[in-house]
């Protein structure tokens, strides 16, 4: 019995189809496999980070806020003449690392603390110049005329003993290794009105929330929101992180800042998003 034989006229043409065809399968195992790999991968880093975080050894456990305004005056003889408008909000933020370590131990003491990633974004963001950094705990409440943070990014010098303590200069990032002392820092919204001028017809200036309301300044444009990263190593290097996600609420109903200033305290910090997360190792 005889076998036709199958003759290939075009065998260019079969070949590269051919290889088309050997390269589709390949891609398509390949992109199985990736995708499962991935998947698998995913798993073991979320068994990882939630094994990693089974105890919170560092949350934030309060937030206070201090809200008010300023001005600065640029005119040559002090004359008011040529003000730029500022308002100014300070916070405190308080870190509890004995909630679940009862005891200081190198596990919940600070080695290295650090933050970066810092965004502002505001309800209108052509209404003035925003900064955040680092503010000296000393001068919370006091308008101070703060400048960005280096490459976005601020370092803090820890305080391990009394005697570091007593020689720190605190006009620069400073923290205590056991957190006994607060983050502290100057949020600060530069020129939301220039070259404003006290008319004579008003009888007295104050330099705090109520220049906002003799400037016109509309409360509604200057709520904020403040996100950053916060880094802590311990002395067992593993590092933690806590994403901030700060609201600045200005335009309340009683408007406590233009009658001088506004305070608020955040302490009902119990929900995972206050949490320090382990990063993986």
């Amino acid at each position: 019995m005889n076998i036709p034989k199958i003759k290939i006229k075009h065998t260019k043409l079969a070949f590269t189809i051919l290889t088309i065809v050997l390269l589709l399968c390949i891609l398509t195992y390949s992109y199985i496999f990736y995708i499962g790999y991935c998947k698998d991968n995913f798993i073991n880093d979320s068994l990882k980070i939630a094994q990693q975080n089974e105890i919170s050894v560092f949350k934030v456990n309060r937030i206070l806020l201090y809200s008010s305004g300023s001005a600065i005056d640029n005119s040559n003889d002090n004359s008011l003449q040529d003000l730029d408008i500022c308002q100014y909000t300070d916070l405190a933020i308080y870190i509890d690392n004995t909630s679940s370590i009862s005891e200081l131990t190198s596990k919940n003491t600070v080695k290295e603390l650090w933050i970066d990633n810092i965004r502002i974004s505001t309800t209108n963001p052509e209404v003035g110049t925003q900064v955040l950094n680092y503010k000296d705990l000393n001068t919370f409440g006091t308008f101070g005329n703060l400048s960005s943070a280096p490459a976005g990014r601020i370092d803090f010098k820890i305080v391990n003993t009394n005697e570091e303590n007593e020689a720190a200069d605190y006009t620069s990032p400073t923290f205590y290794t056991d957190c006994s002392n607060p983050i502290s820092l100057g949020y600060l919204n530069r020129s939301i009105v220039k070259n404003y001028s006290i008319h004579d017809d008003v009888n007295s200036v104050v330099f705090n929330g109520k220049i906002l309301g003799q400037a016109g300044v509309d409360l509604a444009n200057l709520d904020a929101s403040l996100l950053f990263d916060i880094h802590i190593k311990n002395y067992d290097d593993d590092t933690f992180v806590y994403h901030a996600n700060i609201d600045i609420k200005l335009n309340t109903e009683s408007k406590e800042i233009l009658g001088g200033y506004l305070y608020q305290s955040r302490n009902n910090t119990s929900g995972s998003e206050y949490i320090f997360f382990q990063e993986l190792s």
